[in-house]
């Protein structure tokens, strides 16, 4: 008997689910996101900068040639028979995001040897984090947290409700071209433009539902954190909405700050404690969504 749809969608969710929470990433060879990377890495690399009109317009062939790539993989499942396309969708679909792999990073990050905890937390944020004191590094694992709530998991689950597998790959390769090229600095300035303009959009309304997840677990100090999320379209939503929850200050220094007392290890703990919060409800959302719409 052929599943309808959304029942395959479920079904799909609950398998990518469990391939996350008992395997966590597959290996690079076989990784979809990898080889997003890999494409992007390969089409920067032969490039060489001119001036900022061809450098967008070679930036947006980059990204619109791994969106082409993404959607390629993700109708592969459809020429398979049924039970083979579902287990080759959960397969994709557990690519495009990340919970076991996010949390487990930022775990290592509780580390009492200051050094070591520079350096475990210098793998998952961009910033210099030389010199930086101890409630500075902590704020930052839990501010990388907390933005990848959004990146890892509630953007390409969201999109997957909406279109199916496309949506989520499209996502997860719009996502990783911004994470490769969108800087604004030197020859990435106007090469990456295209890629986190479109990754800023995607994500525009995911990190918008993100906020009504932790708003019940602080609902007056969230609403606060949020009249200051001035700083950034989306990073910062969760991260002032995390600040409030878990009440520490969260400063990423000129760009932004959220009050609060000075983060210690044992905040590490909490903000986790609330990320697999905001997921069980994220979660529940979505499986109660694809029932609802199942009935109709």
């Amino acid at each position: 008997m052929e599943m309808n749809i959304w029942t395959e969608r479920a079904v799909v969710l609950l398998l990518a689910l469990i391939l996350d929470i008992t395997l966590g990433e597959p290996p690079e060879k076989i990784h979809p996101t990898v080889w997003f990377g890999n494409l992007i890495h390969y089409l920067d690399r032969i490039y060489a900068t001119h001036d900022r009109i061809a450098d967008f317009l070679a930036g947006t062939f980059v990204t619109l040639t791994v969106i082409l790539f993404a959607l390629f993989l993700s109708v592969v499942p459809s020429a398979l028979p049924e039970f083979a396309a579902i287990l080759l969708s959960a397969f994709f679909l557990k690519s495009s995001f990340s919970l076991k792999a996010l949390e487990v990073h930022v775990r290592k990050t509780i580390e009492p040897d200051i050094d070591e905890q520079r350096k475990k937390t210098s793998m998952i944020v961009s910033r210099d984090l030389s010199g930086l004191k101890r409630h500075e590094i902590c704020s930052a694992s839990i501010e990388s947290l907390a933005e990848n709530s959004v990146d890892s998991y509630i953007s390409p689950t969201f999109y997957f409700l909406i279109f199916g597998l496309p949506g989520a790959m499209v996502y997860r390769a719009v996502n990783t071209c911004d994470a490769m090229l969108g800087y604004r600095i030197g020859r990435y300035l106007y090469f990456g433009k295209f890629a986190a303009r479109v990754d800023d959009i995607l994500n525009f309304i995911p990190a918008r539902l993100s906020v009504l997840l932790f708003l019940p677990l602080s609902p007056k100090r969230v609403i606060s954190n949020l009249k200051r999320a001035k700083y950034k379209i989306n990073g910062d939503k969760p991260i002032a909405c995390m600040s409030a929850v878990c009440g520490v200050q969260l400063e990423k220094k000129g760009s932004y700050i959220f009050p609060g007392r000075k983060p210690e290890l044992k905040d590490i703990f909490r903000a986790i404690k609330v990320f697999r919060i905001v997921v069980v409800e994220w979660t529940a959302i979505l499986f109660l969504v694809i029932v609802l719409l199942s009935k109709n």
